[in-house]
């Protein structure tokens, strides 16, 4: 069901994917920055559970829903833009993501959540799970669904331990970083320009049927 040379070409793409940069590897690292390693894991985490769920929807057919209604399509596009323009305008003016004082810190439960929804309420990677996982999928080698949810776990697992490894390696940096306020707030600005660059991005999208 899962030939070798198909299997290490889709990891080979998702790495490239999971490397690139955006919000949920973004997220992960302020994370490691300002909270150490255990929020890092816990916003990778919740990033690769909403790979997951974009998946699981993929597979049931929710995602064409959402691309044959306008309604349907427009109402994710905006829930989306607007969590993650509410990111990036709390990140300018807060200057928060990425805080060293233990009252600036987020309660991990928070942290989870946080990268759960920033990728769950993005339309984007629902889309790119659609176009990109089919392609390696073949009803000759077995039940579709059962071949979407394997790789979509693989992209989510891949997802997750990626993350966690670029926020843990930025945790090591947080203690440097502690004593360069200036640097801090530089990267603060840059994080918060990201996220609204992305939710603008997000209101760009076409509804294609």
């Amino acid at each position: 069901m899962f030939p070798a040379d198909t299997l290490l070409a889709y990891f080979a793409a998702v790495l490239l994917v999971v490397l690139a940069p955006g919000p949920d590897n973004l997220l992960a690292i302020g994370r490691g920055l300002s909270q150490g390693r255990t929020a890092a894991v816990l916003s990778s985490v919740g990033a690769g559970l909403g790979i997951m769920c974009h998946t699981v929807a993929a597979t049931l057919g929710l995602t064409l829903v959402i691309q044959a209604s306008p309604t349907a399509f427009w109402a994710v596009k905006l829930a989306g833009a607007a969590y993650l323009l509410w990111l990036g305008i709390k990140a300018l003016t807060a200057r928060n993501l990425i805080a060293f004082e233990p009252t600036a810190h987020q309660p991990l439960e928070r942290v989870f959540l946080t990268g759960l929804l920033s990728n769950v309420l993005n339309p984007k990677p629902g889309l790119f799970v659609l176009a990109f996982i089919p392609q390696f999928v073949s009803a000759a080698r077995g039940p579709v669904a059962v071949q979407m949810l394997v790789y979509g776990a693989i992209f989510a697992v891949a997802t997750a331990i990626i993350f966690s490894l670029l926020g843990s390696s930025a945790a090591r940096l947080s203690r440097w970083l502690a004593q360069r306020p200036r640097v801090t707030a530089g990267l603060n600005v840059g994080a918060g320009l990201a996220f609204v660059a992305s939710g603008l991005s997000i209101l760009a999208l076409g509804h294609r049927r």
